[in-house]
């Protein structure tokens, strides 16, 4: 079965170009080269003793409600939040900066979001709710922080940062503000939040792509490396975690590649390495354009690799059709839900997590067909796990995007 040029078309027309943004790039960002033993992590972004914490916490069971992930949390810390009391709660402003929907991963994670302010506005439990985007300009979601602390009409203020460094700053400002600031997805060098909510992380998600590919390909194997953007800790993270893995393997790494999020570009990439040799995994530190990496196979007539993609459906249903041996990694996309459910239970002087780290299980080949009965109705660039079906909208805010 052929993959289908809409899905690739439409991986690409979403994904917005990402290459504008500033990051936080390190040095050698251009591109890579190694094999075996000489795959070493970048200093910047390797914590050794984060990375293993990382990997046992993949094996720890999470407290919280079985059937409620987002509400869940991993050898939680918790925090008095007594001071952040709100009298009325139904009229408290939560504000929201964005650092963008530019990919599908981020436009189902922010509906998901909008349903549960839905769900706790019905139920008196926040009021107004106000959403910056910064379409992935660090310049700008530094502005749209510091209008927020500037117009004094925030209760609690969530920050989702597009990077790490270059918003630290501007999340510590918000702190010194006086109102309770959240921070969720991807981190800034600082502690000043009252509770940052994350999966485990970038390095158990690196972990768990590397670990399979290290499984299911012959020593020897060639693997190539396709990352989105430098200087994002989760994905800087997810990179370090498999160089440290495929350093320690047999396993031969071609090099990585920047592919800026866009599919057509990504299945470019592919071919052109096809055309010099034989490529036998992808490694993805973002599975969104893991259909474009496959249709590059196809074209040239080649097998299909052993791959690790994402839980975004239009890879899902190909890992399906086509029998491919794969597995889906996930940064849990229901984390979207736990920022606006802390703001609440923040306003209403409840105990929250100082770093509540959710759980983060990779969708497996055992798992697959379950997940893909479950979003049977849902779009290509839909997340099996966002953790949104007891939500008021569901399926329709979902369904018709």
């Amino acid at each position: 079965m052929r993959i289908p040029r809409m899905l690739l078309a439409g991986t690409a027309g979403l994904t917005l170009m990402l290459s504008a943004c500033t990051t936080d790039a390190p040095d050698d960002a251009a591109g890579g080269e190694g094999g075996g033993t000489g795959l070493t992590p970048d200093a910047e972004w390797f914590d050794p003793a984060e990375y293993e914490a990382q990997l046992a916490q993949r094996e720890i069971e999470p407290e919280g409600p079985a059937d409620e992930p987002w509400s869940q949390a991993i050898e939680p810390e918790w925090t008095d939040t007594a001071e952040f009391v709100h009298d009325s709660p139904e009229d408290a402003t939560v504000c929201f900066s964005n650092a963008s929907v530019s990919n599908p991963w981020r436009v189902t994670g922010f509906i998901t979001m909008e349903q549960q302010v839905e769900a706790l506005q019905e139920e008196g439990r926040i009021g107004d709710f106000r959403v910056s985007d910064a379409a992935d300009d660090d310049n700008q979601q530094i502005s749209d922080i510091q209008a927020f602390v500037d117009s004094g009409d925030c209760d609690a203020i969530i920050i989702s940062p597009s990077t790490t460094a270059t918003l630290t700053p501007a999340v510590e400002t918000a702190c010194e503000s006086g109102v309770p600031v959240i921070v969720f997805d991807r981190g800034v060098n600082s502690d000043c939040m009252v509770t940052f909510i994350h999966p485990i992380g970038g390095y158990a998600y690196g972990a768990d792509a590397a670990e399979f590919l290290v499984e299911n390909l012959e020593p020897g194997s060639t693997v190539l490396a396709l990352r989105i953007l430098p200087g994002v800790d989760v994905l800087e993270h997810r990179w370090a975690a498999a160089q440290e893995i495929f350093g320690g393997s047999d396993l031969e790494v071609l090099g990585y590649e920047f592919t800026e999020g866009d599919g057509a570009k990504i299945k470019d990439l592919v071919s052109q390495h096809l055309q010099r040799g034989e490529v036998n995994g992808i490694w993805m530190d973002a599975g969104d354009g893991a259909v474009a990496a496959l249709e590059a196979f196809e074209d040239a007539g080649r097998p299909y690799p052993v791959i690790s993609g994402e839980d975004e459906l239009s890879f899902m249903r190909t890992w399906d059709e086509e029998g491919l041996t794969a597995i889906a990694p996930v940064y849990s996309n229901f984390q979207w839900r736990t920022p606006v459910l802390a703001a609440s239970m923040i306003l209403a002087g409840e105990e929250v997590p100082a770093e509540w780290v959710l759980p983060q299980e990779p969708i497996r080949q055992d798992e697959l067909q379950d997940y893909l009965d479950r979003n049977a109705d849902m779009p290509s660039l839909h997340y099996a796990k966002f953790g949104g079906e007891d939500l008021p909208g569901f399926p329709e805010a979902w369904t018709d995007r």
